[in-house]
């Protein structure tokens, strides 16, 4: 498995995908290495390469040419351009009149250049980014999107026609589980994820700011985003707490002791907290943009993330509703690492023939 040279520095839910998606596949007999993309690699130790974040073909130029080994790709899509082209100051403004590949062009180069990340497929810089995804996707052998959803959105933006097999994401069945004797505090409102803008925390805490609910952020700045981040600092009422990112462990405390869980994103292919807070007896409020809706269906709040009012409507419907057990349910049968594992595992063997 190659995934981005900040995987651990810099973690977020591909972190957790690949770390569980590892895990449970060695319990199934699977030999498998993660490493990251920067990281010298004996390709002939292995007879398949996994990548992660088709929005980084940075990360995989270089390894699929030297390798000459087949890959999967789990394509993790997430379109920030619309977070990106609503920023302000000098990188909205260039933004708001670029393509979305442009933007994450742009990124990649700036922040090689910031020396806050590696490029380690010099070729991307005169291909670009459309054409090295492109390229990327037309020569996998499997392309292992997370819905049915993002592997339509892929199709559209890039009129791929690679064979794919969908991988839901997941949770950690034997953590994260509803606990009834659990009292929880009907004014907690959880929001888990890593502080950055297109987790839209800003318009969170505007949300409920001086409300009678309680909001706890859960989440370490984005390396990137520090300015962001203080800015969340800066107008966050008393009622609006913060702290650092925990280990997944000692989140299930608060997935359990909160009434609400939201994560109000201008673009989720599925917000992993939401899945954890869900499956431990939460109600859920999320955005529809993404490709969340083939995961909570109608059994999820839904808020407008551009709008504080909707997403303080949202909150309240959602602490004053008992938690979905159907969603529970939904979750323990479909979306745990060990589902994803099985279906990652088919893909693999349909591509090595075995």
């Amino acid at each position: 498995m190659i995934a981005r040279s900040t995987l651990y520095s810099a973690r977020g839910g591909d972190t957790v995908q690949v770390v569980e998606t590892a895990s449970q596949l060695r319990r199934a007999g699977v030999e498998v290495d993660i490493k990251l993309t920067h990281e010298k690699i004996d390709y002939q130790r292995y007879a398949l390469l996994h990548f992660f974040n088709i929005i980084r073909p940075a990360d995989m130029l270089m390894h699929i040419r030297k390798s000459r080994k087949p890959y999967v790709l789990s394509t993790i899509h997430i379109d920030y351009s619309s977070f990106d082209k609503i920023r302000t100051g000098m990188a909205g403004w260039l933004f708001r009149v670029l393509s979305g590949d442009a933007i994450e062009y742009v990124k990649t180069v700036s922040r090689w250049v910031l020396r806050r990340d590696k490029l380690v497929s010099i070729d991307y810089l005169w291909k670009g980014q459309r054409r090295s995804i492109r390229e990327i996707l037309s020569h996998a052998a499997m392309l292992l999107p997370n819905s049915v959803s993002e592997q339509v959105r892929l199709v559209k933006q890039y009129g791929c026609d690679t064979d794919f097999i969908v991988v839901p994401n997941g949770i950690n069945e034997a953590m994260f589980r509803y606990d009834p004797a659990v009292e929880r505090d009907p004014k907690l409102v959880l929001c888990a994820a890593r502080i950055e803008g297109i987790k839209n925390q800003l318009n969170l805490i505007q949300a409920l700011n001086g409300t009678s609910f309680s909001l706890l952020l859960i989440g370490s700045p984005a390396p990137n985003q520090l300015a962001y981040y203080h800015q969340c600092r800066n107008i966050a009422s008393a009622n609006v707490r913060f702290i650092e990112q925990l280990p997944q462990m000692d989140l299930l405390r608060y997935y359990q002791l909160a009434r609400v869980h939201v994560l109000p994103s201008w673009f989720e292919t599925t917000g992993l907290s939401s899945l954890e807070a869900a499956a431990a007896g939460c109600s859920i409020v999320i955005s529809a943009k993404g490709d969340t809706k083939e995961y909570f269906g109608e059994d999820a709040f839904y808020c407008d993330p551009s709008d504080s009012a909707s997403i303080y409507a949202a909150v309240h419907r959602a602490a004053t509703a008992e938690p979905s057990v159907v969603l529970q349910q939904r979750i323990a049968d479909r979306y745990t690492w060990r589902h994803a594992a099985s279906h990652t595992l088919i893909a693999y063997q349909k591509v090595l023939g075995v």
